[in-house]
């Protein structure tokens, strides 16, 4: 009996795919990510198509990335191209609106224009296709597209006024346009503009279907430009609907002419949606799911949609392309822009390596292009444009997991070239990382963040290294991918900024500031996916890791320091709005609690995704927050990029079933399953047992099934050791380098300097100024000036030499401040201003000191009175980053620190707009006289001006000041 039991537990039992019950587009809505900050758009579009045809209802600001916010009442129009979910604002070219008059104005102003109201009543938006009507003028519209060209269909309420409106000047800065009327049904044109791609050329062909007299906002009057908007008058006396063809290219007009005419020609408004739609169906097909919950499958296939928004085609249909040199380039392969990187290699490429095997190779043959023409890969390209935006050089993972997991349709040594080149680099702190091996604070912004980054990177080019037999290679970037051990703080253990040897000080992890991404120390300190063993060791074992991890999930959710729209979807301090936080809930399972990773996992997935307008928790980001939702629902999660493994979370539905590119399946099956059924009591991987708590990817690609059995109750399954998923590093190990625990290194009589090292029996070894070596053993006492230097052995491993100097500042001297400076910007505390070290003009680096929306009001005691003849104060100027000049700066003297005389004022024109970075010297020149106290005072200048970005959000501006100076 007992044996065929146990026979019965490993018996194979037939389950049959999943099976979709209705056409597939049907569970999508457009909608979801376009309220709140999802910054996702509604319009039509194809999988990684080129042209995005949708509506524009915002002109600026930051929830107006996508050009449409679901708060928004007004329709400006409807142009060709889009962006999902992104930070930063760019495109929304070639707009088009019909209307009833001639009228070049869009309204914006609240005066009359071409702008009309609309109500989501009567708005429709599915894969592919988009339909509204236009409240202020009784028209209805609707929208279609292939791959680079797109459909519009008006139908105006009568056969009087039909106008159409083309603004070339909507939305960001036009560099050059052109408009040309070539026939009665067919306009010509480009528009070059600058935004967040700094030098974005498109092309387009316009056909109608109803012959118009054109007339533009001005007819090439004397000494003006041409012109960049034009009317369209239709001739319809039958009043049909007017159909608009709209072809487009980076290339040329020609371009977009063959694209128009090979994608749509003469096919009417619903072959090319039928096109369009049933394209989409085939996309989403490749995962189908069963659930009765509509919203959760709504959730799902709407996540799917999204993340097939991004990248976008950026070739035309001859193979010719703009490339990153700004040339014409041709390609045998697809090439593509809009890689999201930062966000995109955690999930969204993973998962095209399970959905999307050829468009990687596709992808990745792009990046070589890129390489070539622009001389790197790209970090956040757009439209053939370098942005240089967010941290890391993320193609790297994307090329290494690819090339891990089989899929190598390129040149695989060119590849590798190219990984090693984007390391290798001295921008963007890779020359201090590759010096001291990490980033110091004061050598470049965000340095923790990029110091943890560039590991991963580096380690996804150590396994690719070893895979190829590159024995040097892998030795050099596994050590590197160990650099992360050098900005862990053992004592608050958190990823904390250093200096050279010394802390960021004062230090609170829930404080948003310049040593991280986008992030505070909590939401950076659990990046380590290369290590997690090591980062398990330096915490003190798999219990501190787990402890760390509740106290994470339970912190207060209220961040300190500078405000981050990005920190958004918190569970504690877990911010699932933005991606350094997306694997954390999967690091449970690695110290053999996977129960806790199923509870957050569940959380995460039924309470920060809706099927709402904001039903996504920040910004969408061109499919990275959809992509963690459509793995982790299927029950899995890629943790490490590069690993080739899945960390098993929690499934969502009762079946899913992967259709792959080769024709195999596999299935998932969440026996048991409810809403408070989520724990797993064990799963079978083809019929046999699985303890592990991971997932290969050759085990999906071989097709099969993955079956859950769920219970309401934490159970044991993954919990023995040996279970665990792992990542370590086990050979080349590196020291971390030792740090300065105690010392201040500005101080006025003397200052007690403590060492220490976060690896356990390390020697310290320490020297002052030009003395020799010696082992630490005791703190030393520093009275004057001095270079200390360091460096840290365990056996045959030595770290490098760091020096960092401590600076004796005159002891009779002391300052006295009446404002409050930032903590994130403190610049080392009080005595920041009368230190004797002078900043550069870069902020992020910690040096200046920062006041938020107040006045300055220092007073600097002497100590005695001295012969005084200049007093100079340093002010920075950064108006993107809201840093302002004051308006106005005083100096006051004083002998007895109560009655004051008042030197002559200087007033500063802060307002006016200035795009350098600069630093300004104020100096004040007196008679010789002796004094004992100098006060000044800086005015703010408090509500950002018009023209700034941050007006709207009723901004105000920051002094940062740095080092007062008595002559």
């Amino acid at each position: 009996m007992t044996f065929i039991l146990l026979s019965g537990c490993n018996k194979k039992i037939d389950v049959q795919p999943a099976k979709k019950d209705q056409s597939l587009i049907n569970y999508v809505n457009p909608f979801i990510g376009t309220g709140g900050h999802g910054h996702t758009y509604p319009g039509a579009t194809l999988p990684y198509g080129m042209m995005q045809l949708s509506p524009d209802t915002r002109l600026e600001g930051w929830d107006g990335c996508s050009g449409y916010h679901y708060s928004d009442s007004y329709i400006y129009g409807f142009s060709h191209t889009h962006l999902s979910g992104t930070g930063i604002s760019d495109y929304g070219d070639v707009l088009l609106m019909p209307t009833n008059e001639r009228n070049f104005h869009n309204g914006a102003d609240g005066k009359k224009g071409y702008r009309a109201h609309f109500s989501h009543d009567n708005e429709i938006a599915e894969p592919g296709y988009y339909k509204v009507h236009l409240d202020s003028t009784n028209i209805d519209v609707e929208l279609t597209v292939s791959n680079r060209s797109g459909l519009h269909k008006y139908q105006f309420p009568s056969s009087e006024n039909q106008f159409v409106i083309l603004d070339l000047i909507h939305r960001d800065k036009v560099l050059d346009a052109y408009i040309d009327k070539t026939t009665s049904t067919e306009i010509i044109g480009y528009r070059h503009s600058e935004a967040w791609a700094k030098d974005q050329r498109l092309f387009f062909v316009i056909k109608t279907s109803h012959p118009f007299k054109e007339k533009s906002e001005y007819e090439h009057e004397f000494g003006k430009s041409p012109p960049k908007r034009s009317s369209l008058y239709f001739i319809n006396p039958n009043n049909e609907p007017i159909i608009i063809k709209v072809g487009i290219s980076a290339v040329d007009i020609d371009g977009a002419r063959k694209n128009l005419e090979a994608e749509i020609g003469n096919k009417d408004f619903e072959t090319v949606k039928k096109e369009a739609q049933n394209y989409w169906e085939s996309q989403l097909e490749k995962i189908v799911i069963e659930s009765d919950d509509l919203d959760k499958k709504t959730n799902f296939y709407t996540s799917l949609y999204h993340t097939m928004l991004a990248p976008q085609r950026y070739q035309d249909v001859d193979g010719r392309y703009r490339g990153m040199d700004l040339e014409i380039h041709y390609a045998n392969f697809d090439y593509y822009s809009v890689f999201s990187l930062w966000d995109t290699y955690r999930a969204t490429h993973p998962l095209y390596t399970i959905i999307e095997q050829e468009r990687t190779n596709h992808f990745i043959n792009t990046f070589l292009a890129k390489y070539e023409e622009g001389g790197i890969m790209p970090m956040w390209d757009l439209a053939a444009n370098y942005t240089d935006c967010m941290i890391g050089y993320h193609a790297v993972p994307v090329i290494a997991d690819a090339y891990l997991k089989g899929i190598r349709g390129y040149d695989t040594e060119k590849a590798f070239e190219a990984m090693k080149h984007s390391a290798t680099r001295d921008k963007f702190g890779l020359e201090a990382y590759k010096k001291y091996g990490f980033i110091p604070v004061d050598e470049e912004s965000e340095s923790v963040s990029k110091t943890l980054e560039y590991a991963y990177d580096d380690w996804t080019i150590a396994q690719m290294a070893k895979e190829m037999s590159k024995t040097e290679d892998y030795k050099t970037f596994i050590q590197r991918a160990q650099y992360y051990k050098n900005v862990y703080d053992p004592e608050t253990q958190f990823m904390r900024g250093r200096f050279r040897n010394t802390w960021f000080a004062p230090f609170d992890p829930y404080e948003v500031n310049f040593n991280y991404t986008e992030a505070n120390a909590w939401q950076y300190s659990f990046y380590v996916p290369q290590d997690i063993s090591g980062f398990i060791d330096l915490l003190g074992g798999k219990d501190r890791l787990e402890a760390q991890l509740d106290e994470l999930f339970n912190a207060n959710t209220e961040t300190s320091g500078r405000e981050q729209s990005d920190i958004t979807g918190l569970i504690g301090q877990y911010a699932h709005g933005n991606e350094p936080s997306h694997h954390m809930a999967y690091l449970y399972n690695f110290v053999n609690k996977p129960h806790k990773t199923q509870e957050k996992v569940h959380q995460i997935l039924t309470e920060l995704y809706k099927n709402e307008p904001d039903g996504v928790s920040g910004n969408e980001d061109c499919g990275q927050m959809s992509a963690w939702y459509v793995l982790s629902s299927m029950g899995f999660y890629s943790v490490t990029p590069g690993s080739s493994q899945y960390v098993i979370g929690t499934p969502l539905f009762d079946k899913a079933t992967i259709n792959l590119e080769s024709g195999k399946q596999f299935t998932i099956v969440a026996n048991n399953l409810s809403d408070t059924n989520i724990y797993i009591e064990n799963v079978k991987l083809n019929g046999k047992d699985l303890n592990l708590t991971y997932l290969n990817h050759s085990d999906i690609m071989r097709g099969g099934t993955l079956q859950f059995t769920m219970t309401e109750n934490p159970a044991i399954w993954g919990s023995r050791e040996g279970q665990e998923p792992k990542t370590e590093i086990t050979e080349y190990i590196i020291l971390p380098s030792p740090f300065i625990a105690k010392g201040d290194i500005t101080f006025r009589d003397s200052t007690e300097v403590v060492l220490d090292t976060s690896e356990e029996n390390a020697k310290i070894y320490f020297a002052l100024d030009n003395d020799n070596f010696k082992i630490y053993k005791e703190p030393f006492t520093i009275t004057k000036e001095t270079k200390v230097k360091l460096y840290s052995e365990k056996g045959n491993l030595k770290s490098p030499v760091l020096a960092t100097p401590f600076f004796k500042i005159d002891p009779n001297l002391s300052i006295t401040l009446e404002s409050e400076f930032a903590n994130q910007y403190s610049a080392g505390g009080n005595d920041a201003l009368i230190d004797g070290i002078r900043s550069t003009k870069n902020y992020r680096t910690g040096s200046w000191q920062g006041y938020h929306d107040q006045d300055l009001i220092a007073t600097v005691d002497l100590g005695s009175q001295k012969e005084i003849s200049t007093v100079s104060v340093n002010f920075l100027q950064d108006q993107g980053a809201w840093i302002f000049y004051p308006t106005e700066v005083q100096c006051f003297v004083s002998k007895d620190g109560k009655n004051y005389k008042a030197l002559p004022p200087h007033k500063i024109n802060a307002s006016k707009k200035n795009s350098e970075l600069e630093i300004k010297t104020t100096e004040f020149n007196i008679p010789k006289t002796e004094y004992k106290y100098i006060k000044i005072i800086a005015e703010k200048m408090g509500k950002l001006p018009e023209w700034h970005l941050g007006y709207p959000m009723n901004g105000r501006s920051w002094i940062f000041a740095d080092e007062i100076s008595i002559k």
